[in-house]
């Protein structure tokens, strides 16, 4: 793989002899902590693999992550821009994945490339590790992308009581409650969607929510999807504010602060969506070894 395919940052298997190289493919991607976590997870289960990232250009995806399995790359995980190139990239999904309609992990098997998404098993273990119970909770969503899409499934498989998704339209949110519908009625959840306007306007938002979770990037521009009157009518006291951004403490966190909500950000689910990812390549057999509350302990020391 050369500089002309992609921004090859240490991740050419033929650099490292003896080691099942994997990467993380994003743009940008300079910022990744996913090979920390990963060297950790291979350091705790006596792993030989190296791990580095791997930067195509923003309409590069297929062509780059072809070159990086062609040199005899094990797997990949995908990030922000790439989830839906890295779904058309995939020979074979998982049912998740085409629930999700996004991939985060590929990997090579007998010279099919197999696509997965980690991300909903990811933030749902990261929750209830935190003691913040989903089932029969109030959920709310704020977003309808591809982050939001790809956590909707199992958050419904944990039964809660609602969830509400909310988006700056509507539209993008009532095509995703239609896509979960199935889903949702069989696990006798009440599946909603709002525009992001709704959330200010007590007669339609009439209760606060147990859990919000904020699917949008505005974080990273020091930004909040909610105006204060959303956020007085979301929170009280006792409710759980989840940003999928991680790394800071987000202006969307900080409004929930102030209402008496307990805030996380989301490091946690990158790790826990990791360690899906590892197991998925290296092995199940290794759930009990890698302990990833550890590595997350340290990443946030």
């Amino acid at each position: 793989m050369n500089s002309s395919q992609s921004n090859d940052l240490h991740i050419d298997p033929s650099l490292f002899p003896g080691l099942d190289v994997y990467a993380v493919a994003g743009n940008p991607i300079s910022h990744s902590k996913s090979p920390a976590i990963h060297q950790s997870f291979a350091e705790h289960s006596k792993q030989a693999m190296h791990y580095g990232r791997l930067q195509p250009e923003i309409d590069g995806f297929a062509k780059a992550a072809k070159a990086f399995f062609v040199v005899g790359g094990k797997g990949l995980n995908v990030t922000v821009p790439f989830k839906l190139d890295a779904q058309a990239f995939a020979d074979v999904l998982t049912s998740r994945a085409k629930l999700a309609g996004a991939v985060n992990t590929l990997w090579i098997k007998e010279g099919k490339i197999f696509g997965d998404n980690t991300d909903g098993a990811g933030l749902v273990r990261d929750l209830l590790a935190q003691g913040i119970a989903i089932n029969s909770a109030r959920i709310l969503i704020i977003g309808a992308g591809g982050a939001a899409r790809g956590v909707i499934g199992p958050l419904l498989e944990q039964t809660p009581k609602c969830l509400v998704i909310a988006n700056r339209t509507s539209a993008k949110a009532d095509e995703l409650v239609k896509l979960f519908a199935g889903l949702a009625a069989s696990k006798e959840v009440a599946l909603e969607s709002r525009a992001l306007s709704d959330l200010a306007d007590s007669e339609i938002t009439q209760y606060s929510f147990d859990l919000v979770i904020n699917a949008t990037a505005a974080g990273l521009n020091d930004e909040s999807p909610l105006t204060a009157q959303a956020v007085a009518n979301i929170f009280a006291p006792g409710s759980f504010a989840y940003d999928m951004v991680y790394g800071k403490t987000t202006s969307f966190m900080q409004q929930a602060l102030q209402r008496g909500a307990r805030v996380s950000d989301g490091l946690g689910m990158l790790v826990e969506q990791a360690a899906d990812a590892f197991l998925l390549w290296r092995g199940a057999g290794l759930a009990k070894i890698i302990k990833p509350r550890s590595v997350l302990e340290k990443l946030r020391s």
